[in-house]
């Protein structure tokens, strides 16, 4: 398969000077892996709702101009970003909610879904690059973990992209689920909003009961009661 990257997409971006590329990926398929995956989550930071993690294996040819870390990219750039990387990739996506959350603690949680996502590929990885210090336990193949990654790889860019578009679209279903906490617009963070909702109504379902916002909000709550 040639290695050689065509850009495709909406006019939405500017210079590529500073955005990831394919160099990680490149080594790898030269060193003998064909297939080689980027992995990235969203939603490890909030106070409710799951962390959402996809693995993307990109097709060299069919590279999407504008891959970059999701955090970069304005909400309708990351919405043209995942129609064009669903399109051209092969992509799994696996979920750890609220109670793995509790059980295992949040990196735990994560590395986990991680490993998850990768067994799920279309196509069995035969390399992984993570995003982040940890490769996690449970890989199928053999991990290489890149430090801000989703800056440096277009395969984990990828996947920061599809994770946080799931996740965003999960938060939406989460506000029509439990109505008044505001999850559509904050996405589970703790704002101020958030926080004294949590103090009027109490905890939803979707909420990390053991984040220490949330357990001092519910304090709060008790002392007012």
């Amino acid at each position: 398969m040639a290695r050689r990257s065509t850009p495709a997409g909406p006019a939405l971006f500017d210079g590529e000077a500073g955005r990831p590329d394919f160099s990680h990926e490149t080594m790898l398929i030269d060193r003998g892996a064909r297939v080689v995956a980027g992995v990235d989550e969203a939603g490890r930071g909030p106070l409710a709702g799951p962390v959402v993690v996809a693995a993307v294996r990109l097709n060299p040819d069919r590279i999407p101009a504008g891959l970059n870390d999701s955090k970069k990219l304005n909400a309708t750039q990351r919405e043209a970003l995942f129609d064009l990387i669903m399109a051209s990739a092969e992509v799994s996506i696996a979920s750890a909610p609220p109670d793995e959350i509790v059980a295992r603690n949040i990196r735990g949680a994560t590395l986990a879904a991680m490993a998850r996502a990768v067994r799920a590929l279309p196509t069995p990885a035969e390399r992984a690059l993570i995003d982040g210090r940890d490769v996690p336990p449970g890989l199928p193949c053999p991990g290489l973990a890149l430090i801000g990654g989703d800056g440096r790889s277009v395969s984990i860019a990828a996947a920061s992209i599809v994770a946080k578009v799931t996740r965003d679209r999960m938060c939406a279903v989460m506000e029509t689920d439990a109505p008044g906490f505001g999850f559509a617009g904050h996405k589970g963070y703790g704002t101020a909003a958030h926080l004294r909702a949590l103090v009027d109504q109490g905890p939803s379902r979707h909420h990390r009961n053991e984040f220490a916002p949330v357990a001092a909000a519910l304090a709060q709550r008790r002392t007012l009661a």
